[in-house]
């Protein structure tokens, strides 16, 4: 069907839906609220149907039709191709800036050490991390690529697993230096316990307690016990000599190796319900930057 209808006022339309106010998808325009409201109109007369409800409850809020909330999934998608395929126009292959989405901990932990590998290989790439916690729209924040701990589901995302884990407890050798002590798991209730905040809302994430019964320990409460809402965090307070971690194996690799951290009881193996997976959407690998970046991943998780 041939559209005579301009792409802005559908880009109005999908503005002020999202926003649910011509006001603010004025601002994200850079127009006035009455050119959106006017272009909005257009599209309404063209198809000779309302496309809100105007609710008036202090403020005006704009709440979509029945029509319009069927229609905002593949206006939005289109929207998402013909960004890509102008950003295909304007770049070459690689270059660019690469927006990577990660949490601070995989990216202080895992991802920068390994970063100038990646800009070696592809040095007209500039990438870009993000590291909110807080979850993110790729479409709206542009976000090319990402990196997600949890089951693997998250809708609109491709997620491909990049790599399992196991949890353990981690110890400064400083801890070690006493003789007898951490030679069984019940005396680590004698120990500072170091907790991980962050794995909070991921249901099924083991705890100091599950680790603990895993180990055959009844009692699971310790003396003394640090909480801390950061995983890198969480690892450097062990390091420190502060207490016990429960690590979680892909993190704290690098310490390991480096001997900053000592793995007790390895015996005892507890693996995670829990993996972390490479997370696009799926018309964005079609960008070669993109495909590089996520080979790249996969190649250094196979390192590990």
């Amino acid at each position: 069907m041939k559209l005579p209808i301009h792409l802005n006022a559908l880009k109005a339309f999908e503005a002020s839906a999202r926003h649910q106010s011509f006001s603010a998808a004025a601002e994200e325009l850079n127009v006035t609220p009455a050119a959106v409201g006017q272009l909005v109109r257009t599209l309404e007369e063209w198809l000779d149907t309302p496309l809100f409800h105007r609710a008036n409850s202090g403020k005006i809020r704009l709440v979509p039709t029945e029509t319009a909330e069927r229609a905002l999934p593949d206006i939005r998608a289109g929207f998402d191709k013909l960004a890509l395929g102008l950003e295909l126009l304007q770049q070459s292959p690689t270059c660019g800036i690469l927006t990577v989405t990660v949490s601070p901990a995989f990216a202080a932990k895992w991802l920068l050490p390994r970063l100038d590998c990646f800009q070696a290989l592809c040095p007209e790439t500039d990438v870009r991390l993000d590291t909110n916690l807080k979850p993110i729209d790729f479409v709206i924040q542009r976000v090319d690529i990402g990196v997600r701990y949890g089951t693997g589901n998250w809708q609109g995302l491709v997620a491909e697993k990049l790599m399992e884990e196991e949890v353990f407890p981690v110890c400064s050798p400083r801890l070690l230096e006493q003789a007898e002590r951490l030679t069984k798991p019940e005396q680590l209730l004698q120990e500072t316990l170091i907790h991980d905040l962050s794995m909070d809302e991921h249901t099924g994430f083991p705890t100091w307690s599950a680790w603990l019964e895993k180990a055959g320990v009844e009692k699971h409460q310790s003396v003394h016990n640090i909480q801390i809402n950061n995983s890198a965090a969480v690892l450097q307070t062990a390091i420190d000599g502060s207490g016990v971690a429960l690590a979680r194996s892909v993190m704290v690799k690098d310490d390991l190796a480096a001997g900053r951290l000592i793995r007790l009881f390895p015996d005892i193996q507890f693996d995670s319900p829990l993996a972390y997976y490479v997370v696009y959407k799926s018309e964005s690998v079609a960008l070669a930057k993109t495909q590089v970046f996520r080979d790249w991943l996969f190649a250094e998780a196979k390192v590990e």
